[in-house]
């Protein structure tokens, strides 16, 4: 992890993950996800976890060279103020049918785990060939539920980051980085 410094908003204390080490990391996990799916007759089933995944998976999904769909569904387990709910709700489902498809879940972070664990049950009940997570930021201070990570882009602490599709109030989103909040904000 970097701590190079390009000017930073106020409420940011540093840049955890640069630009540049963004870009290999999600090159490298294509190439694993290339070399997985090589194989499978039907189109691999991206669905993106909105609104957070929508950097990582734009980035992911243009360096693939199996055949695959794009596809995104919207969870919320955070209150407007940030604070944990406690349970899943689905906001937006998927438009393609799932069912005889090999699906890759693309979150931006894995936190408790809630989300992950509702998605990869839910698309398994509605009979996938198999579901896989790609998983850009892992929280493993966080986690409650266990849930495999077949593609784990970075493990990090238990800070609160935005960039990189990540935010906080909406804000930061569009940094081409990861970087820390200042905890008091």
């Amino acid at each position: 992890m970097t701590e190079t410094k390009p000017s930073l908003a106020d409420d940011l204390r540093r840049v955890l993950i640069d630009e540049e080490t963004i870009a290999r990391r999600v090159s490298e996990l294509a190439d694993e996800i290339n070399e997985k799916y090589k194989d499978i007759k039907e189109p691999l089933i991206l669905v993106g976890v909105l609104k957070g995944s929508f950097i990582f998976m734009a980035d992911l999904s243009r360096r693939l060279t199996i055949p695959h769909i794009v596809d995104f569904i919207a969870i919320s387990s955070y209150g407007s103020k940030g604070d944990k709910r406690g349970e899943v709700r689905l906001l937006m489902d998927t438009r393609e049918n799932l069912a005889g498809h090999h699906v890759l879940i693309i979150e931006d972070i894995l936190d408790s785990g809630a989300t992950l664990n509702y998605l990869i049950n839910a698309f398994k009940a509605r009979g996938t060939k198999s579901v896989k997570t790609a998983v850009f930021l892992d929280k493993p201070a966080r986690h409650v539920i266990p849930v495999e990570i077949a593609y784990r882009g970075f493990e990090i602490p238990d800070v609160w980051v935005v960039g990189y599709g990540l935010d906080y109030k909406e804000r930061h989103r569009t940094l081409p980085y990861i970087a820390e909040m200042i905890p008091e904000v």
